[in-house]
């Protein structure tokens, strides 16, 4: 783990420039990861703000669906309710109406976490199907190219959540993860596994997020509390796509909204 966090910002004026600064982000890491590897694995998370994004990749009067490479492109879940694919609480069946039925991606290419199961066992296939579709071996761990995060207003990111029992699980690909406040199971990538993809980055709205990203980002460390200081990505950097609300406490960025500065531990 990096003992230097590097941590670059991209803040957009507004959620719709933030919606496509997202698209954008994403289409560059997936021509990047073809360009080096032939494929592009891209885990995903929840939300509003990624809804939007899903939107403007499938939409063809946009620039950025002819420009993803889609027949090369492999979809994984950064996590997942325990419901059903057709519940409205479920992030795949957000993902499939905002993007997956209107673009040409075949069944073989999205891996959804099968939420319908007992949280145990639809951790323990997707673990499975984690080692089968990355070849693993042993105690090898998967590198996605591309992991989209989001962050609660309590500091977590995924479904890791403060004072839960998956903030501790460093061996496992994917655990089942009770939280406690909302009396729901969720399932998770651990955050060793979110930390080994080549690219990382955060995608987050809202003037509700300012404090939590400035406590994460600036403030002492207390992962147990504040989950998404978890993630400090093997490469040494991180990336936040903010709107200006968001990005309110957090360092000053230049005049075209991009900024760096350094968490040291």
């Amino acid at each position: 783990m990096p003992q230097s966090l590097k941590i670059e910002t991209i803040v957009a004026p507004d959620t719709d420039a933030l919606a496509r600064r997202a698209a954008q982000q994403f289409v560059e890491g997936a021509e990047a990861a073809v360009a080096a590897r032939g494929r592009a694995r891209i885990a995903i998370s929840g939300g509003s703000t990624p809804k939007a994004t899903f939107k403007l990749l499938a939409d063809p009067a946009q620039p950025w669906r002819a420009r993803m490479p889609w027949q090369k492109l492999e979809l994984f879940w950064v996590d997942e309710r325990c419901v059903p694919p057709d519940h409205p609480d479920s992030n795949y069946r957000m993902t499939r109406e905002a993007m997956l039925d209107q673009v040409p991606l075949a069944p073989q290419q999205v891996h959804r976490m099968e939420g319908e199961l007992e949280p145990e066992a639809t951790a323990a296939r997707y673990e499975s199907l984690l080692r089968n579709a990355f070849r693993l071996e042993g105690a090898e761990t998967p590198r996605f190219d591309l992991v989209q995060l989001g962050m609660g207003p309590d500091g977590h990111t995924a479904s890791l959540f403060p004072h839960s029992a998956a903030l501790n699980e460093i061996g496992r690909l994917v655990v089942a993860n009770h939280v406690e406040n909302k009396d729901a199971w969720r399932v998770t990538l651990t955050w060793p596994v979110i930390n080994q993809a080549v690219n990382v980055f955060f995608l987050i709205g809202g003037a509700d997020k300012a404090p939590v990203l400035s406590e994460v980002f600036t403030g002492p460390r207390d992962t147990d509390r504040l989950p998404s200081q978890l993630i400090r990505p093997a490469s040494g950097i991180l990336t936040l796509i903010l709107d200006k609300a968001a990005a309110a406490l957090l360092p000053a960025v230049d005049g075209t909204g991009r900024g760096v500065f350094e968490r040291k531990e």
